[in-house]
This record gives C-alpha cells, structure tokens and sequence, in this order.
C-alpha cells in the first residue's frame, strides 16, 4: 500500500489523481493534518489518515500497514528536519519499507538558507536510517514563475535578482506524473533522481519568448536583490517571503537549478512542457 503525506497540497493532491489513474484507491492511502479538507480524497476510496509531522504517535498509527511513504517536504520557515525526522522514524517503526522524500535539486553547492541545510540533513538521516529510500530532487515549479516574475504579461521590462542563470522548469502536474509512476513500478531501490525540465532556461530566454507571444519587446535586466525584494513587498508579499523569492532567483544564477536530466522525460514518455507551452498557455490564455 502507498501512502502520500500532503495530500491536501499541489504535488501531493496531484500525485494521488495520477496513481488512481493506475492503482485501486483501496491500495492508496494519505496523510493529512485536516480530514475536513480531504472530502473529495474520501469519496474517491482513498484511505484518509490524520497525522501531524510534528505528532510523532499520530504518524506511527497512521503508517501502519504502509509498504511506501511518499514524504513530501515540510514548508520553509519550519523546522523542516524535526518533521523530516519525525517521519522517517515512524515510518521505521510502523514497518514501512520504502520512503521517497522529495528534496530539492542541487547543480551546484549553494546554499538556500530555508531550505538546503534540511534537505541535506534529511537525506543523510534516510540514507542513515535502514530503509529503502529513493530521493527525487525536484527542480523548480514552472507554476512558480509567476511569483518570480508577476502574474501578468509584463509591460516592458522583467526584474529579477538571476543574472544570466538558467532553471530546468518543471511543470507540477508532470511531476505529479513521473513521481507517481516512480511510486508504481520497480528499480528505484537507494537511488536519487534529478527530477528537471529536459531543457534550462535563463530569463532572457523568458523575455524573448514573452516578447515573441506578445508582439512587442521585453526584455531582461539584472536587478539588484534590495530594489527586487522591495518591489515584491509592495506587491504585497510579506517580506520574508519576498526574502525567499529572491533567494530562489539568486540560486537560479549561481547555477543551482540549471541541470538537465531525462528523469521525467522518460517517465512521462514524452517531452515535458516547454518554456514556450507554458507562457502560450499560462499568460496568453484563449490566443
């Protein structure tokens, strides 16, 4: 039986809507720290079970007769490694066998301050642990550029703190996808994927392709991390999660999240969405 933690948030939600593609939802089970908001999940014959990370018997009893844990990682701005290991422990104990933990992807050795000290720590406390492990090293969200950039077609000119670095997006829902069909199928035994885009993009490449879709010109400029987190403040982001975003730019341009891998192209048995297929999508709707 598998189970998915964060089954009320994107990639968890989705990730259970692809394995009841493939798999019985009498053989699918979930975690969440609200039974309320999984109604639909109920519904649908998953088996709904209620645990916090921080709630370390809650977990115990609710991995019980559990074969694979999919722990999807704790938000930042949390004790992430407490969770982590709250999870990986009780996973041990309730006899699961096999824990995926999704991580973050790391081309290069810089450090996010929220995030990758957790994800190092927590996958050296899994590989420690005596279970089965597969780590999938998420690259970043396509559905988060709008975070990065805004929301809207940019009138002339996109500011970001990337210099010339490039991410290997990913589109959610085809993570969703590949990490479901990883859950399903054998030989991912102690092995770590890359889980990217099959191509990196840097922002002038999103300023080309947004100038191409809206016929006029838009281009990229460097900004400066202060004016970038201030602008993403008077947006009305709080600040430290403008802090964040800027951090996630700043590891753009040292390279952490350029590297390309064929993980989720072969999974999905296709190409993944493209930098173009999803602005066209995304920010020109209907056109």
């Amino acid at each position: 039986m598998i189970l998915v933690t964060g089954a009320t948030g994107g990639l968890g939600r989705q990730t259970i809507d692809y394995l009841l593609n493939t798999t019985p939802a009498e053989k699918i089970a979930c975690l969440v720290r609200d039974v309320s908001k999984a109604t639909e999940l109920v519904e649908k014959g998953v088996d709904v079970r209620q645990a916090d990370y921080l709630d370390y018997p809650a977990l115990v009893q609710a991995f019980q007769g559990i074969d694979k844990v999919l722990l999807v990682s704790a938000i930042a701005f949390t004790d992430r490694v407490r969770q982590h290991r709250n999870v990986i422990d009780a996973a041990k104990e309730a006899g699961v066998t096999h824990l995926f933990y999704t991580s973050i992807q790391r081309s290069t050795d810089f450090v996010m301050t929220e995030v990758t000290e957790s994800d190092l720590a927590t996958e050296a406390y899994l590989k420690a642990s005596g279970l089965i492990y597969t780590i999938l090293k998420n690259n970043f969200y396509f559905e988060g550029l709008g975070h990065l950039i805004g929301n809207e077609v940019p009138e002339a000119e996109i500011l970001v703190p990337a210099g010339d670095g490039k991410i290997a997006f990913v589109q959610r829902t085809e993570l969703a996808a590949a990490t479901a069909a990883l859950l399903t199928s054998e030989g991912h035994e102690n092995q770590e994927y890359n889980m990217s885009g099959s191509e990196a993009y840097s922002f002038h490449d999103i300023a080309r392709e947004l100038s191409s879709l809206a016929g006029r010109p838009i281009t990229y400029k460097n900004s400066e991390l202060a004016p970038y987190i201030a602008q993403k403040v008077a947006a009305g982001f709080p600040e430290f999660v403008a802090n964040f975003l800027a951090q996630w730019a700043v590891a753009a341009k040292h390279g952490m999240l350029a590297g390309t891998d064929d993980t989720v192209e072969r999974l999905l048995g296709r190409k993944p969405t493209s930098l173009r297929e999803y602005l066209k999508t995304t920010y020109f709707p209907g056109a």
